[in-house]
């Protein structure tokens, strides 16, 4: 298997937006009933994310198919939402803020998660990365901590989303395996 990797931005966004919806659809087939996780509530994330004038989306593709895709953008300067998680925060001002990070079943177990995730922080000036990951799902955040994310704090940013581990990377620090 050979993972083409290609990068998108907000002005590719009416391009790839059903794509992401498809990909969406796949990865939580079966919690379709969840309102969190409508086909229709994703939209508007992505509608949101995608907005932004420094979107960045890395899809991957398997021959024309994809596979996956992880997109996010830099958080406004001085609302980095994180923050209130640590006392004291980092002086680092600038945080890429990873927003989705989805890979479809068939491709699960594969590495592709770490190649898209890969490619969508690696080249980021931002010194800062920020995600949120359901706290019950503990063998992502397992994986984030692999990748040298470290749970700082938990937040609910909706009223019905669930509670989320906030973790935090520092992507300028170079880090041994």
């Amino acid at each position: 298997m050979s993972i083409d990797l290609r990068h998108f931005t907000t002005h590719d966004a009416g391009t790839i937006r059903t794509m992401l919806l498809d990909v969406h659809d796949d990865c939580y087939a079966d919690q379709q009933h969840d309102p969190f996780h409508e086909r229709e509530r994703f939209g508007w994330f992505v509608d949101n994310w995608s907005a932004h004038p420094d979107f960045a989306c890395v899809v991957g593709y398997d021959g024309g198919e994809p596979v996956g895709f992880a997109y996010g953008a830099p958080a406004a300067e001085g609302q980095e939402w994180w923050r209130e998680s640590l006392a004291p925060a980092p002086d680092h001002a600038q945080t890429f803020a990873l927003s989705e990070l989805m890979v479809r079943p068939r491709w699960r177990k594969t590495g592709a998660s770490e190649l898209l995730h890969a490619g969508l922080v690696e080249q980021r000036p931002e010194p800062l990365a920020v995600l949120l990951v359901d706290s019950t799902h503990t063998k992502v955040q397992r994986l984030y901590d692999s990748w040298h994310y470290k749970k700082v704090g938990e937040q609910q940013p909706f009223p019905d989303s669930p509670t989320y581990a906030v973790m935090l990377r520092d992507l300028h620090t170079q880090v041994t395996s």
